[in-house]
């Protein structure tokens, strides 16, 4: 199933990114019986982090494009935890959204479908979850959107 994951990526032109290195006292997952326990993953691209507030300075769909960043993340930190194998993935479990967004913004989970709709795709029944989207005052560095996840492994 790993090449069918794989596969299905590029069928879509999606990328894994390398795994990030948390930025502080923490780990980028932890295994605990079958599920993994993933560590936010903040916006960021070939070039940093990905600033903005979502009613201010960006956009819902520039939110939600943001958020499949995320996701693409979160797959490469599970990837990571398995071994480099993502046939051992076996569903998304829940994820939790974090929207760098002003006091009246009220689409924050228009901007997570950006990372739910993209693992759907991916996955497609085992992509789908449970889930949480919500508003941050202010995110780490300035990023627009960070998620995190829980996912069942083989």
């Amino acid at each position: 199933m790993s090449n069918a994951i794989e596969s299905r990526l590029a069928e879509l032109g999606l990328t894994l990114p390398d795994s990030p290195a948390p930025a502080a006292n923490y780990v980028p997952y932890v295994i605990s019986g079958n599920l993994v326990f993933v560590s936010g993953q903040v916006c960021m691209d070939e070039n940093g982090f990905i600033k903005g507030v979502l009613g201010d300075t960006m956009t819902v769909e520039e939110g939600a494009e943001m958020a499949k960043l995320c996701g693409l993340s979160l797959l490469a930190q599970v990837k990571a935890a398995c071994g480099g194998d993502l046939s051992k993935l076996k569903r998304v479990v829940k994820l939790t959204g974090f929207v760098n967004s002003t006091k009246d913004f009220g689409d924050q989970p228009k901007v997570i479908n950006g990372c739910s709709d993209m693992l759907v795709d991916v996955l497609g029944d085992a992509g789908r979850h449970s889930r949480s989207a919500v508003s941050a005052g202010a995110l780490p560095f300035g990023v627009a959107v960070e998620i995190e996840g829980i996912f069942e492994i083989a």
